[in-house]
């Protein structure tokens, strides 16, 4: 089964009692949900997931997009489109939890790879619960309005980006001398190399998926493509080019940069940089990553809460209470000034 063969709700049948299958994070396989029999999950073994594709930007290229045999859905609420495997149904979008409709299937590009499940849904739910209880300043009945709310599994859409980088740089800085401030500009070259950059191919992928949570991983658990991962998630897919992928990550790209030139310079208090790159060696990856993504609301206010599928690393949007900050810094000021009172009074004795 590739990825560019129609997908049939049989194909994820056990093959003992004809029962529908879903994958299982704890135990990597395909789970009957009527016997129970798991199935091993057979790839490719000539594919390899990790491997990275050369691209060319100045040359003709035949990446082209292709006609998904998939059930794609689409979310009324932010416009997202996912699709779900074999039996696998939602009634609201794991982005923002809206309602979704089926639309007409259209082109995507084939996802090269993906990580499958390693985390439980029990696991994701006790996660998103500890991190709700565990939050300081919130209000108090926050951890029991997230503890009683559901995580939904969805494979989340990324690319993978190597670059190596020859900068042309000038920097502008601050001298003190006395009183005065002088302005000088220094003018610099550096190589620098980017290894797997994750950039994210959908405009639903916020902040706080990648960088709270999947801000790193190792392109070895990588996986070629099987829908038997997709069994029982959504999954997202990529409708973007490679020449879309580099767009929609200039302007991260371009901080990066300027952050390396920042230390390569060894100057401080710079005012501004200024850059010309020579970009060559572009290789990417089409990637699917594994989230649990909780929705609750808060005071009329939408919020979510995400957990890495990988290895259950946990970060959301939360509330705080007024009261409660206001609490403390109150005893902060409290204790600053018995510590100011103590230090005079040691002063005089």
């Amino acid at each position: 089964m590739t990825n560019d063969t129609p997908i049939a709700q049989a194909n994820l049948q056990c093959t003992k009692c004809a029962g529908q299958c879903t994958f299982d994070p704890a135990m990597g396989l395909l789970l009957c949900g009527s016997c129970g029999t798991g199935h091993f999950i057979v790839v490719d073994g000539a594919v390899d997931a990790a491997a990275e594709q050369h691209y060319h930007p100045d040359l003709p290229h035949t990446e082209q997009p292709k006609f998904s045999p998939d059930r794609p859905y689409q979310c009324q609420t932010c416009g997202g489109e996912v699709v779900f495997q074999g039996q696998s149904i939602s009634e609201n979008c794991p982005y923002c939890n809206g309602a979704l409709v089926e639309c007409p299937r259209d082109e995507s590009y084939p996802t090269l790879g993906l990580i499958p499940f390693a985390v439980t849904r029990q696991t994701a739910q006790s996660q998103v619960t500890a991190w709700g209880a565990a939050r300081w300043a919130a209000p108090s009945d926050l951890g029991g309005i997230i503890a009683k709310g559901n995580v939904a599994g969805i494979y989340v859409p990324f690319w993978t980006f190597d670059s190596q980088e020859a900068v042309d740089y000038i920097v502008r800085y601050k001298v003190k001398s006395g009183d005065k401030t002088y302005y000088r500009s220094k003018k610099g070259f550096m190589r620098t190399f980017f290894d797997d950059l994750l950039v994210p191919a959908s405009p639903h992928v916020t902040p706080l998926i990648r960088d709270g949570i999947l801000h790193e991983f190792n392109p070895e658990t990588l996986r070629p493509f099987e829908a038997a991962y997709l069994a029982g998630f959504a999954a997202e897919r990529h409708h973007q080019s490679v020449r879309e992928g580099l767009a929609a990550n200039a302007q991260d790209k371009d901080i990066l940069l300027r952050n390396r030139i920042k230390r390569h310079s060894g100057k401080t208090r710079i005012t501004s940089v200024s850059y010309k790159t020579d970009t060559t060696g572009l290789k990417y990856r089409r990637i699917l990553l594994p989230v649990w993504i909780l929705h609750y609301t808060y005071n009329g206010k939408s919020m979510k809460v995400v957990t890495c599928g990988i290895h259950g690393r946990t970060f959301g949007e939360r509330p705080f209470s007024m009261a409660k900050l206001f609490g403390m810094a109150a005893a902060l000021a409290a204790a600053a000034t018995a510590v100011g009172f103590f230090w005079g009074a040691a002063q005089i004795f």
